[in-house]
């Protein structure tokens, strides 16, 4: 398991705008797939003080090596591409529903 430290982003290069994120594994899987009305806000939450966490999400931040994101015009277009990236990716950590 990495260390969330190796790959956090400094908080200064993480956009405040909308956005998707990816968490992907150290073999370039995508694990995690989210969306932020604040990238940042939402991002840095993850690399917080690790027993603050749900024990799936730490789990999730530390079988991570990489987190990427990307920035969309608004929630509506946040909501689109990570239900897109669900679905292409089908991520471990993500919960998945009996309709899907």
């Amino acid at each position: 398991m990495a260390d969330p430290e190796s790959y956090r982003p400094a908080t200064g290069t993480i956009p405040t705008q909308p956005g998707v994120y990816r968490f992907s594994d150290a073999a370039g899987r995508v694990i995690y797939v989210g969306k932020a009305v604040n990238l940042r806000q939402r991002l840095t939450s993850y690399f917080a003080d690790p027993a603050l966490l749900h024990f799936r999400t730490r789990t999730m931040v530390r079988t991570a090596a990489k987190v990427e994101w990307t920035v969309v015009r608004n929630e509506l277009e946040a909501l689109q591409l990570e239900y897109t990236w669900i679905k292409q990716h089908d991520p471990r950590f993500n919960v998945k529903y009996r309709d899907d």
